[in-house]
């Protein structure tokens, strides 16, 4: 499986701190977008106050989409950014723009000090960390499957997603802390702010990390080799193909994300008589005990089946779950919704631990970053992100607690098909020059120079 990837490791020092910083940043990025859905029915008390709450708890989400309908355009500015600029400095810029709304969110006046000006400013927080996180995880993610050793890009890319539930788990944690020991009076008055604050230190620790960060060898010798188009005109031309499976494919990735991991505590606690802090203690541990499997569906992925192959298997597996476990809930509760979300859960390691390198792989170099922010978060940020609103819309429209089962079902169809229609190149070189392999580009290169 040679692919001249050698040439692009880091040493061990810098390939421990690459990792970390990508894993610092990762947590930081999801630790916020989770504990915001986390929080969303206190939230929806602060900042949508009203008579009907589900029509609160809609607008909260509605706030919560509405940073993730920026990620596509954070992912154009970021992705031409670390296609043209490099990797280390956007990743930098993307992660100190996440952390200072997130100490912002912690510190704004809710509607009765602020009245109409307080959802205002919730959105305006909102949109300046969905354009950052536009371009922070498909950074990191390019970062470390483009230094990682032959053989070993599945398990490389999967550290993005470890930091992600990393993230996820510590905001379950923070959220279940202060829901648990504050009385509500108390929560709702201050304790609400202390885990948005404590974001804000997160933050802080991952830019003193990324601050030494080296450039990826893979970009710095590559240059004279790439395409010199626009990477978004690659993206929209050349790669116009991949783009549309890797839509197809990230639509079906981030509503069964956000289903199963951010929007089943809140339902759970809708449709049943577990209150909210016992869903988010199964939360809790349905995060604790998807992290060892994250790595092991990436290296299943490198030595044994293809990721295509292995992805789709585990989508069907997690759709054909949904359709006898939500059900289950509705009518026993307690048992039941323990053991759904933790079977979801552990069926959503395998997109989680495969998915990043096989974005990653299906664009050339010249646009790699660019065309896998844009196909990443358009599926993640607007149908994933979109995800809780829409599964509450339909328990609105359709009177049924089982909305979200229309949702569940179009996701599995969609990742289906993308997967089915996508080429696999797990076991092959990575390819810059719209399907030329790395080799072949830096081989040209010298050949050009040679003849000029």
């Amino acid at each position: 499986m040679a692919d001249g990837n050698a040439l692009f490791d880091l040493d061990e020092e810098h390939r421990l701190t690459a990792v970390l910083a990508g894993v610092i940043g990762n947590i930081l990025e999801w630790y916020d977008f989770a504990l915001y859905g986390f929080m969303a029915s206190v939230l929806s008390e602060l900042f949508f106050p009203g008579s009907n709450r589900l029509v609160s708890l809609i607008a909260t989400y509605g706030v919560f989409a509405v940073g993730f309908i920026m990620r596509p355009l954070g992912s154009v500015v970021f992705g031409w950014m670390g296609d043209t600029f490099g990797r280390s400095r956007t990743l930098i810029l993307s992660v100190a723009m996440m952390a200072f709304p997130t100490l912002c969110l912690g510190l704004l006046p809710v509607y009765a000090q602020a009245g109409v000006y307080a959802p205002l400013l919730l959105v305006l927080v909102r949109m300046v960390q969905g354009l950052s996180v536009g371009g922070e995880f498909s950074t990191s993610v390019t970062y470390l499957v483009e230094t990682a050793p032959a053989g070993r890009r599945g398990i490389a890319g999967s550290w993005a997603n470890i930091g992600s539930l990393c993230g996820m788990l510590l905001g379950s944690g923070a959220a279940t802390a202060v829901t648990s020991l504050l009385t509500a009076d108390a929560m709702n008055s201050w304790g609400w702010r202390i885990p948005f604050i404590f974001g804000g230190v997160l933050g802080a620790i991952a830019i003193v990390l990324r601050r030494g960060l080296p450039e990826s060898p893979h970009f710095k010798r590559y240059q004279s080799a790439r395409c010199r188009n626009s990477p978004i005109v690659e993206a929209f031309s050349c790669n116009r193909r991949e783009t549309v499976q890797g839509v197809l494919f990230a639509s079906s990735y981030g509503a069964l994300f956000y289903l199963a991991l951010v929007y089943l505590p809140t339902w759970v606690a809708q449709v049943t008589t577990i209150p909210l802090d016992s869903a988010m203690r199964i939360n809790t541990l349905t995060l604790a005990l998807l992290i060892p499997f994250i790595p092991l569906a990436g290296w299943i992925s490198d030595r044994f089946v293809r990721r295509t192959y292995l992805l789709v298997g585990a989508i069907l597996a997690i759709g054909g779950a949904g359709v006898f476990i939500l059900p289950w809930i509705v009518a026993d509760g307690g048992f039941a919704a323990l053991v759904g979300q933790v079977a979801m859960g552990l069926f959503l390691a395998v997109p989680l631990g495969a998915a990043p390198a096989l974005f990653t792989e299906q664009f050339p170099e010249d646009d790699r970053l660019t065309a896998y922010s844009i196909v990443f978060n358009t599926g993640l940020g607007i149908v994933g992100g979109t995800t809780p609103v829409l599964a509450s819309w339909l328990i609105l429209e359709t009177g049924s607690q089982l909305g979200p089962l229309i949702v569940l079902l179009a996701a599995m169809l969609s990742g289906v098909t993308g997967l089915i229609w996508m080429r696999d190149r797990s076991r092959e070189p990575l390819i810059t020059q719209c399907g030329i392999s790395v080799r072949q580009a830096m081989s040209a290169g010298r050949e050009m120079k040679e003849r000029g």
